[in-house]
């Protein structure tokens, strides 16, 4: 039985990142947008991503940057990995050169197949639920029937998870990682341990 990767996004404290590795995630997320209540300062996230031990992924999300914007995040951190999570274009995408997937906030005519081919360049595609106000972060499930089988990109399934249905979602989508924030946490931005614990547990139990 393959195994599901975790990652934990929007960790803001240096404690939460190494409560996430402690329950043994698989990536953590800093969030780089300023309407984010979860945004991180570039010394904020140095502090963070030197209390990471090795074989811990992170992931920079960025919403509508500039290229510039962007390459000034890059010249301080060395991300492992970029998450588009706004209406960037491919081109958006590659042009920082560096590994990334894509979000996509999905909703009844979503067509993942389209996105896929379109994004093919992208290591994977983070699916979301969609809402008209927010980019992410939402708390809200989606229809998870929306996603095709055998979709030609890896599935990184977010959008209102929680300890409660990650087991049910990953049995249903079969995703290549699940992404959870809120669903872990006891205040926007602020991680509960025992949440954490208590996910990945989750997770654990779903692919056995």
């Amino acid at each position: 039985m393959k195994r599901t990767r975790v990652k934990i996004c929007g960790i803001t404290r240096v404690e939460d990142a190494i409560a996430a590795v402690s329950a043994g995630a698989d990536a953590i997320g800093l969030v780089f947008y300023a309407q984010s209540p979860r945004v991180v300062t570039v010394e904020h996230a140095q502090k963070i991503m030197t209390a990471m031990p090795p074989f811990v992924s992170v992931v920079g999300l960025f919403v509508n940057a500039s290229k510039a914007e962007i390459e000034e995040v890059l010249s301080k951190l060395r991300l492992d990995i970029l998450q588009f999570h706004g209406d960037e274009s491919v081109h958006d995408c590659e042009q920082l050169k560096l590994p990334y997937y894509k979000a996509i906030r999905v909703k009844a005519d979503t067509n993942l197949v389209q996105y896929a081919a379109e994004y093919n360049s992208a290591k994977a595609l983070l699916l979301d639920g969609h809402s008209e106000h927010m980019m992410g972060g939402t708390g809200q499930t989606f229809d998870w029937n929306l996603i095709p089988a055998n979709l030609a990109k890896p599935i990184i399934l977010a959008g209102g998870l929680n300890s409660e249905n990650v087991g049910q979602a990953i049995k249903q989508v079969r995703p290549y990682a699940v992404d959870v924030s809120g669903g872990v946490e006891s205040t926007k931005g602020i991680k509960d341990a025992a949440k954490i614990a208590a996910f990945i547990q989750g997770v654990s139990n779903a692919d056995v």
